[in-house]
């Protein structure tokens, strides 16, 4: 018995330090187009799920099921930028998300099944060695995030064309407004009159002279 103890220790502190080697000497390659070992990768996996499971008790201020809110969910789902790596309805991923990350991000169908507190803990805090953010961390509030969980569990029931229509630019979804038509032409103001030419000045007349009187010495 004692041996049996002695040679389980000895091959724990053997694997204890491969594992070591293993990692802090370089041997695991951290590329993204690299494909891990299926151990590591499933080890990783349950270790992240482990520690989502165990923090992940918030409770949601009110009702998922409220049509505005999921609405407002969706709105900022698609202003945030969350479709670029989980898609949204009627819109694939983007192809860094489908092919370039590692570990894939997990599509919205694949988001809709997990439980409301779990979503609400990632979008709040990230995921460390992946491309998820923490929201929480650039000041966006909780009470901004439960929408966002409200969309992603109502998104398998929302048609394709009501989401475009609730993410849909407001200079896109109203139709355009006519053009104003033109100014009216401004009449010219009538040509100012010439100034009246000025009067000649009256002809001076000039009056007979009168007769000359008679003389008295012929009677």
């Amino acid at each position: 018995m004692r041996f049996l103890l002695a040679l389980i220790g000895f091959l724990a502190i053997v694997a204890a330090i491969a594992a070591g080697v293993y990692f802090w000497g370089g041997f695991y390659n951290v590329a993204a187009n690299a494909v891990g070992h299926p151990f590591v990768e499933h080890t990783l996996q349950s270790i992240r799920e482990a520690s989502i499971t165990r923090r992940a008790d918030a409770k949601p201020p009110g009702s998922l099921d409220e049509p505005d809110t999921i609405k407002v969910g969706a709105q900022a789902f698609a202003k945030r930028g969350c479709v670029v790596c989980h898609g949204g309805i009627g819109i694939q991923r983007d192809v860094f998300a489908r092919g370039g990350m590692n570990p894939g991000p997990p599509g919205l169908k694949t988001l809709s099944g997990q439980e409301p507190a779990e979503i609400f803990w990632v979008i709040r805090n990230g995921i460390r060695m992946t491309g998820m953010p923490s929201f929480g961390k650039v000041g966006v509030k909780d009470e901004d995030i439960w929408p966002i969980v409200a969309f992603i569990k109502k998104s398998q029931s929302i048609s394709p064309e009501d989401y475009k229509a609730w993410t849909m630019p407001a200079a896109e979804s109203a139709p355009a407004a006519p053009p104003a038509p033109p100014p009216a032409a401004v009449a010219a103001p009538p040509a100012a009159a010439a100034p009246p030419a000025p009067e000649a000045p009256p002809s001076v007349v000039t009056a007979p002279a009168p007769p000359a009187a008679p003389s008295g010495g012929s009677q």
